[in-house]
């Protein structure tokens, strides 16, 4: 039997971190295993992890966008909170400490803070990897893209329906006006399709248009 999937984030932190990082790397877990999260789990942040490795060439600083990726939901809260300034102030305040110096701690700061919008400057390397890696879960397959609409529902149970289409809906449209929902050329070339016709059928179903 392989590690569990908690223990194999554990060893990719400290891999990435250093073994003086573990307890940092055991609390970061902790905020992905809490209860009220549906989708924004350890599952999540295991598959960002992975097609982060696959874009790896993309990428300007690898461990950077590796690090932004541990954080970038660090903080879910569902009470108004700004989670990814939150997740961005975790991330600066708890740094330092690891031993990174000022400047990459500075980057991974502004990556976590891009995944509010994922909308990264076109010369961003760093962000286009990290943010197609967040967006991935849009090419899934029926099955797959199905349970992450569930999840997504199930973290936002508070909010009624109508709010809650309409709220989607909109941010959805947002992502899909934009010339490119990705940006490098690997997860373009293997994801764009399957996504913009996952968005297209959601829209759709959650608009009745």
């Amino acid at each position: 039997m392989g590690m569990s999937l908690d223990a194999e984030l554990l060893d990719r932190w400290t891999t990435l971190a250093g073994p003086h990082a573990h307890a940092v790397g055991e609390d970061l877990v902790r905020r992905y295993r809490e209860p009220h999260r549906r989708y924004h789990t350890v599952e999540h942040l295991a598959a960002m992890l992975a097609v982060i490795d696959d874009l790896a060439a993309d990428a300007a600083d690898l461990d950077a966008v590796r690090y932004a990726a541990f954080f970038h939901d660090a903080v879910y809260a569902m009470d108004g909170t700004d989670n990814e300034e939150a997740s961005a102030r975790l991330a600066e305040s708890t740094l330092p400490a690891l031993g990174l110096d000022a400047a990459t701690v500075a980057e991974v700061a502004r990556l976590v803070r891009l995944t509010g919008g994922h909308h990264p400057d076109p010369t961003d390397r760093n962000g286009a990897v990290l943010c197609d890696a967040d967006l991935a879960i849009l090419a899934a397959d029926e099955s797959g893209y199905a349970a992450y609409t569930a999840a997504v529902r199930a973290e936002y149970a508070h909010v009624p329906d109508d709010l809650f289409r309409s709220g989607r809906a909109a941010v959805l449209a947002a992502l899909a006006e934009g010339p490119a929902l990705f940006r490098t050329p690997t997860a373009r070339a293997r994801f764009e399709g399957p996504a913009r016709a996952n968005l297209a059928a959601e829209i759709a179903s959650l608009t009745g248009r």
